[in-house]
């Protein structure tokens, strides 16, 4: 059974999702305020009802996922709302009001699941290369790089896409967002940084010459004997 917490501007009387009255849920409403949740009981998954105002759904969700907001975000809206919700609202997922019981159960379910992978933290090590999602730090055969933000979130995903090869228009996308308004050459610029700061052992970083670049899979050995 899980804790749900509905954000809701609605009338007390009203049902935001009538299927999850018929679950063994706890549920709980509180006014559809980021303030409210500073002295909301106990929670596993914020649901937010988006029915009746689309905009201050979505300004809700983001501004949740801003302050910090880790539980579940799942948002409930009508037929003709959900062609409006996009990627970048910060949901986890996305509920129809007229959803049945089995289908908002496994939502809820799915979405908890998703979200406890996701809190596990990652160690990536990959060609002498060792990442701590944790910490934030990276290290290269034991030596610790000093690299900026923007340069462990771009070591990061590549390390994690090894052998992959990315354009510099999907690293944007990826590293950047998508309401990142730079050109490509912000990749570049920070390609050329990551590689002077893995000095002699820069190929790790590899260019696909007019495609983008990728992160290059060396056995330790090779690795030593390259350097």
């Amino acid at each position: 059974m899980a804790l749900v917490l509905v954000l809701t501007n609605a009338p007390s009387s009203e049902q935001v999702l009538p299927a999850l009255e018929l679950l063994s849920h706890s549920v709980r409403h509180i006014p559809a305020e980021p303030a409210q949740l500073i002295s909301a009981p106990e929670y596993d998954v914020v649901i937010v009802d988006g029915r009746a105002d689309l905009a201050g759904a979505k300004s809700l969700c983001r501004l949740l996922r801003a302050a910090g907001q880790e539980a579940p975000l799942l948002l409930v809206v009508t037929e003709g709302g959900m062609s409006a919700v996009s990627g970048d609202w910060g949901i986890d997922d996305v509920l129809l009001v007229t959803a049945g019981p089995a289908e908002t159960d496994a939502r809820l379910r799915l979405a908890l699941a998703r979200r406890e992978e996701a809190a596990e933290p990652v160690r990536v090590q990959a060609s002498g290369i060792t990442i701590d999602e944790q910490s934030y730090s990276a290290r290269l055969h034991g030596r610790p790089l000093d690299l900026t933000y923007k340069e462990f979130q771009l070591l990061h995903f590549l390390a994690t896409h090894p052998s992959r090869v990315f354009t510099r228009e999907q690293l944007l996308s990826e590293v950047w967002g998508y309401d990142y308004f730079g050109g490509t050459r912000t990749v570049d610029v920070h390609v050329r940084r990551l590689r002077a700061k893995l000095g002699d052992q820069e190929q790790i970083i590899g260019t696909v010459r007019n495609v983008g670049y990728r992160f290059n899979v060396y056995e330790d050995d090779a690795m030593v004997a390259a350097r």
